[in-house]
């Protein structure tokens, strides 16, 4: 099937998102987050001071890290970059979808979040990395990438898919949902977690800080075994009512992939003493676990369905 131009352009905007979303967690797990003291400025100018001598006289010349001012700039220059993306998409959606609610309003939602969304990094700045605005930026993230999946799944599939659909296979769409909002909740329960990290490591040595975290990580580690479970079920769900069906089957597999491979950065952050980049993997995962139950979900709920054996 050759792809629109709209087409194209959403699927894009998805995918930028989503590298937005891992050098977010780059920029979070390299403790860049302040790299840049004020916002939307980066030292009080559009351009980064290329030396500590170009600082101007507001700022403390302890502040000034040039890594971690450059991996926070370019972060806020991608997050201009898919503004534009998301932008862009509005504006095609609307002179190509405007009357097909299930693509041109969640365009229009991801676009109008975007907005919040940089309001929201400003906060993270401004509040000096609060853990409650760090959690409500990352669960914004999430948020937008699922309303540009679901606009583009109705963009690429809308003209191919079914709008009515059996019982097992609507439950199995609500159930997926269901899994979805626990998943969320488990990122937040992981935000906090990454929040104590950083406060545990000003008192213990890396190697020690897992111990050292106390209920939060618990919840979040029994939170794991819980949506592990969850997912398991709707593999099974899923092969035990709709196994003839490749596409469903492939989701549910990649659903279970992604947790399987979740859980294993999960392990290596417990015993590996936190490493950088393990934490920018459990963040990335997480995001695509997030893409991988909305498509199983959407498959649900509007393949066509197979036709009943003779």
């Amino acid at each position: 099937m050759r792809l629109s131009s709209f087409q194209r352009l959403a699927i894009a905007t998805t995918a930028i998102t989503y590298l937005l979303i891992l050098v977010g967690g780059l920029v979070r797990a390299s403790g860049a987050g302040l790299g840049c003291p004020d916002w939307p400025r980066c030292f009080g100018g559009w351009i980064p001071p290329m030396s500590v001598a170009d600082l101007p006289a507001a700022f403390d010349p302890a502040q000034f890290n040039p890594a971690l001012m450059w991996t926070e700039y370019l972060n806020r220059l991608l997050g201009v970059t898919v503004g534009l993306f998301i932008f862009a998409t509005l504006v095609s959606a609307w002179r190509h979808h405007r009357h097909t609610p299930r693509v041109f309003r969640p365009i229009l939602a991801a676009f109008l979040l975007t907005g919040f969304q940089g309001w929201l990094g400003g906060m993270v700045v401004a509040q000096e990395l609060a853990g409650w605005i760090v959690t409500a930026h990352m669960i914004v993230a999430l948020v937008i990438v699922a309303l540009l999946i679901y606009a583009t799944f109705y963009a690429v599939a809308g003209t191919e898919v079914a709008e009515g659909v059996g019982a097992a296979r609507r439950l199995l769409g609500r159930a997926t949902y269901a899994v979805t909002g626990v998943m969320l909740v488990q990122v937040a329960l992981g935000a906090q977690v990454r929040e104590a990290i950083d406060v545990g490591l000003e008192k213990v040595a890396r190697a020690d800080v897992i111990e050292a975290l106390g209920l939060v990580h618990l919840l979040h580690r029994d939170g794991a075994v819980l949506v592990l479970g969850l997912v398991v079920l709707l593999w099974f769900r899923a092969w035990q009512a709709h196994r003839h069906e490749p596409a469903l089957m492939r989701a549910a597999w990649v659903v279970v992939g992604i947790v399987a491979a979740q859980i294993a950065t999960g392990a290596v952050l417990s015993y590996f003493a936190v490493p950088p980049a393990a934490q920018v993997a459990h963040l990335t995962l997480a995001a695509l676990l997030l893409g991988a139950l909305m498509v199983l979900a959407l498959l649900a709920y509007r393949l066509p369905e197979p036709p009943a054996a003779a």
